[in-house]
């Protein structure tokens, strides 16, 4: 009974320290159109590679003083200076052909239709909405179909 109950609590506490890592996760956006990505948390560290466009989101894993591991779509991970990070909030379009609508309902008229790997800016999401503006068009897309800061 104790070797039971010692199992179960092992594997509660297993399964909690992994929600509470998840918690600590979040989305910044890029804030220039030149971004360096380093291999460790200071500017002594090689540059990794180069994003080059503004607003990108990406996922925050990790701090270190004023530098933040980042992690985007494709799980390409580096170290990123706070100072080139935004609150904005952005998605990247995860479908290919992911259609665009003039209200938050699948019976609304049909706007466009908007290719895997497109940047939206987000304006509001309710439910399981998201209002975006994207070059010249503007209106709802579903949260599904999206990475990047949708809360």
């Amino acid at each position: 009974m104790i070797k039971k109950f010692n199992f179960i609590l092992l594997i509660t506490l297993i399964l909690s320290s992994k929600l509470l890592a998840n918690e600590n996760k979040y989305f910044l956006t890029l804030r220039s159109d030149k971004v360096n990505v380093r291999l460790g948390p200071a500017f002594e560290y090689p540059v990794k590679f180069v994003y080059k466009k503004k607003y990108f989101p990406l996922l925050i894993v990790e701090k270190s003083d004023v530098w933040r591991k980042v992690s985007d779509l494709n799980y390409n991970t580096g170290w990123i200076h706070i100072s080139k990070l935004s609150k904005k909030k952005s998605a990247i379009v995860i479908n290919d052909k992911t259609v665009l609508f003039k209200k938050p309902t699948k019976y609304s008229n049909p706007i466009a239709t908007m290719a895997k790997g497109r940047l939206l800016l987000i304006k509001k999401c309710k439910k399981n909405w998201c209002k975006i503006t994207t070059g010249e068009f503007s209106g709802w897309i579903e949260k599904n179909y999206l990475w990047g800061k949708i809360k």
